[in-house]
């Protein structure tokens, strides 16, 4: 199939339109097709992303289309439909369907389900997010990372589900490309993903789970990407101990992404000519965005691995701590961790968010934010996080100031641990004035190798106010005209499938004053 009938096909199933009977493949199946869950995602005001990827453990639907009709409603119990239709599951996107549902009310719940090859799938509740120009009275959240499946279990997931969330948003590393491991608290014997095979694979593991098929069914979904969701420590199209042709890979492993998530088609179509016919496999998969909840909030949504510069000053083309005083690599000014047209759109981005003025902005990206120097006897720092890229994070502070951004919130993850603290107008200057506020967030499930330390790295730079590194969890925030409220929710085992949760720290922080307050 050639890139135009592959696009056709996949704006017609993104539209909801349905295929000429003769191009479908079965019409019966006595396994359940929905056996790794629905979701729904990328809400707007008035519309949202249905999605599922049916599975069969026979013949794989002899490489046909399959017809999936899908209906959402006012209700749970389907009395009230408010629309309804049919969507094509395609084999060469693995059988996903990605139904983007228009013309629905703004800030409204909804329930959706599918049907395909006589069978149901699980109910699902989504909603749209506020209209603009209202100041909604309040929208609460959770943002979540790192989910390495060996180990430990998704507790956090079946809690998350009694929080009363209007959105999830997701910041990476949903799936890990490692083989299987020692001494894993869960194991699996899948090969290290190359192809798209093997990462369709990977992630038919990763939502097998119970809990992360609730949590999707609970509330939309919006996502971003790091590195694992291809390999670890990747930069653009550099991946480091790759052999082979990564472009190609790197290629797989978005499409794997895109057919596993409630996305846009146009997450897709730039990336087409690396999807078919082996031409052009650094096509762009474009993921970055934008999204708003009324007045209330706007969401800038950034992809920190796809465009960057490789990682400075590192032998292995990777990830590594690196010394200040001998790696001048680090403030080149051609470097950047966005690259430079995403640069310029969040900087576009930003100048509207001033403009429209909404209560809060907040800035959706993988990573810790703040300057984290290790200041021992010879000063380091990651170069994988954004000390590795400081003319990127300063050009977006000084963004941030010019602009005169209403109240920046930036959250991220990555690193499996949670970091509270200030933005800094200017880092390296201990006066500097705060600007803003960040939450990292600790892992789902991955574990943390420098635990220890972190009390340490806190006390060096005092514009972070809070660090642990020894719970697994995720953050809840709770927005409203007059202030921020995040809660640090942890699991109190993660090698228990029925762990319990604590409530680890909170934070407040009000409107028009970017200054962290412990609850």
């Amino acid at each position: 199939m050639n890139r135009r009938e592959l696009l056709k096909l996949a704006s017609a199933a993104a539209l909801a339109q349905s295929l000429p009977r003769s191009l479908l493949g079965a019409t019966s199946l006595a396994d359940n097709p929905f056996a790794l869950g629905i979701a729904s995602g990328s809400p707007r005001h008035d519309g949202v992303v249905l999605w599922t990827r049916l599975l069969s453990s026979g013949n794989g639907f002899d490489n046909k289309p399959i017809a999936v009709y899908w209906e959402i409603a006012d209700d749970e119990h389907f009395k009230r439909i408010v629309q309804k239709g049919s969507a094509p599951a395609l084999p060469l996107l693995g059988y996903s369907v990605h139904v983007e549902v228009e013309n629905l009310q703004p800030d409204r719940w909804y329930f959706y389900r599918f049907n395909a090859l006589g069978n149901t799938s699980p109910v699902g509740r989504t909603r749209t997010f506020a209209a603009p120009g209202i100041v909604a009275d309040k929208m609460r959240l959770a943002y979540a990372s790192c989910q390495r499946w060996e180990h430990g279990y998704y507790a956090a997931w079946r809690h998350m589900q009694a929080e009363q969330l209007d959105a999830v948003f997701f910041v990476g590393d949903y799936i890990y490309e490692y083989a299987k491991g020692k001494n894993d608290i869960r194991s699996h014997d899948l090969a290290k993903p190359k192809d798209i095979a093997g990462y369709r694979d990977r992630y038919a593991l990763y939502k097998s789970d119970p809990n992360l098929q609730g949590m999707h069914a609970q509330c939309p979904w919006l996502f971003t990407w790091d590195d694992h969701e291809v390999i670890n420590d990747y930069a653009g199209l550099n991946g480091p101990g790759v052999s082979g042709d990564f472009a190609a890979q790197r290629a797989a492993a978005y499409q794997a992404f895109y057919e596993n998530q409630p996305l846009r088609a146009s997450v897709l179509t730039r990336a087409l000519d690396g999807l078919v016919g082996g031409r052009n496999q650094g096509a762009e998969t474009r993921i970055y965005g934008r999204a708003s909840f009324g007045k209330l909030v706007d969401f800038h949504i950034l992809d920190t691995r796809q465009y960057r510069t490789p990682q400075a000053c590192s032998d292995s083309k990777g990830g590594a701590s690196v010394r200040l005083d001998t790696c001048a690599e680090l403030n080149a000014p051609e470097r950047s961790m966005l690259g430079f047209e995403q640069e310029r759109w969040l900087a576009d981005g930003l100048k509207n968010s001033a403009e429209r003025a909404p209560r809060w902005t907040v800035i959706v990206q993988e990573t810790r934010f703040g300057q984290t120097i290790n200041r021992g006897k010879n000063p380091t720092v990651s170069n994988d996080a954004w000390d590795g890229y400081p003319g990127t994070r300063q050009r977006i502070i000084d963004t941030l100031q010019s602009t005169r951004t209403p109240n920046p919130v930036v959250l991220g993850g990555d690193v499996h641990s949670n970091w509270v603290g200030h933005i800094k107008a200017d880092y390296n200057k201990s006066d500097s004035a705060n600007i803003g506020v960040e939450f990292t967030g600790t892992s789902i499930s991955s574990n943390s190798s420098n635990a220890e330390h972190i009390p340490k790295r806190v006390e060096q730079n005092p514009h972070f106010i809070f660090g642990d590194g020894y719970k697994r969890g995720y953050g809840v925030v709770e927005l409203s005209p007059r202030q921020l409220t995040t809660t640090l929710r942890a699991v109190s085992d993660v090698t228990q499938p029925d762990s319990g949760i604590e409530t680890l720290a909170q934070f407040v922080v009000e409107h028009g004053k970017p200054e962290l307050h412990r609850a």
